[in-house]
């Protein structure tokens, strides 16, 4: 529970990510919860097997992505402290997910006037923090000036999410 409270303050853009040593068990649980949440989420969206699948694709992608970017710098050391405070940063705003399609499902049930205006705000404010954290990191651990650094977190974002929703799509 320690090292989680370390890591959520990044989460708010403080912490050095590289300051922070991930035990196994904690990465594992880490991935674990983004499985578990990432399903949740893809099942109010879509049906259980597609989420499922989805979700399974994002975390390869992820880790692909990571590994690649990693050994293309000659960085690889960084593995597990950049997945770390990546995932937990992702599973931070995927709770938040949760709880904003749980709002959009009320909002359906009572027929709420203002409804997709609010869910599609919600949506915007999460993609923009989730592109801001994931720069952050990356600048942190980097040093990487903060254009590259978003532009990765946007690169980072389509090959995790958009390669796995458009393969779903096929």
């Amino acid at each position: 529970m320690s090292l989680l409270l370390n890591y959520l303050p990044l989460c708010w853009f403080h912490n050095h990510p590289t300051d922070l040593m991930p035990s196994k068990s904690f990465m594992l649980n880490t991935i674990a919860f983004y499985l578990v949440s990432g399903i949740v989420v893809e099942g109010l969206i879509a049906d259980f097997a597609d989420g499922t699948l989805e979700v399974l694709l994002r975390t390869f992608m992820a880790f692909t992505s990571i590994s690649v970017f990693l050994l293309a710098i000659k960085k690889w050391q960084l593995f597990f402290q950049l997945f770390t405070a990546i995932f937990v940063c992702e599973n931070f705003i995927m709770t938040w997910a949760i709880f904003a399609e749980v709002l959009d499902e009320v909002m359906v049930a009572r027929h709420y006037e203002y409804r997709e205006a609010i869910s599609i705000s919600l949506a915007t404010a999460l993609v923009a923090w989730y592109l801001s954290i994931i720069a952050y990191i990356l600048r942190q651990v980097f040093a990487f000036k903060i254009n590259i650094s978003l532009l990765l977190a946007f690169c980072y974002f389509v090959l995790t999410y958009g390669l796995p929703m458009a393969f779903m799509d096929l």
